[in-house]
């Protein structure tokens, strides 16, 4: 299979993935300010994670349906899921007194460490992709020095 092939499905993965959570937590927006609400972290600053949070998910599905910008959604993919995970540790190890999940949809049903797999699967696949687009990149670029060298 093609390295650009591998690199759209894993766009398509995420995707998936990040319109289907960000649209969720719009459509059941009481219930998600709520679930923020209920996070251990300072109520003052769920107005800026409810909005923040989908909106993201949903510029990140954006910029990785077009190959000039899918490189940054692929990183941002990397570092929004890292976030997760990292709050997903803090759980597993816990942090917090109470920790219900803010997620939507069935997503929602997931344990703990079926979240932290379910997160490092999906980090793992946006690294993939990034190494995947380095590596097409770097063949462009010998590709046309090489074209330079004999068509000089």
């Amino acid at each position: 299979m093609k390295r650009n092939t591998i690199v759209e499905i894993i766009s398509a993965t995420l995707i998936l993935l990040f319109l289907y959570a960000g649209v969720i937590k719009f459509l059941d927006f009481k219930v998600f300010i709520h679930d923020m609400d209920n996070q251990p972290f300072p109520n003052w600053m769920t107005p800026y994670f409810v909005w923040t949070i989908p909106a993201i998910e949903i510029i990140i599905s954006i910029a990785l349906l077009f190959d000039r910008t899918r490189k940054i959604g692929l990183w941002a993919s990397f570092i929004l899921m890292s976030l997760f995970t990292i709050y997903t540790a803090t759980v597993l190890l816990h942090f917090f007194d109470r920790v219900p999940c803010s997620c939507g949809g069935v997503i929602k049903s997931l344990t703990w460490k079926q979240h932290m797999f379910f997160n490092l699967f999906f980090e793992g696949i946006s690294i993939a992709g990034i190494l995947l687009i380095n590596k097409s990149t770097k063949q462009k670029q010998k590709t046309k020095e090489l074209q330079e060298v004999v068509f000089t």
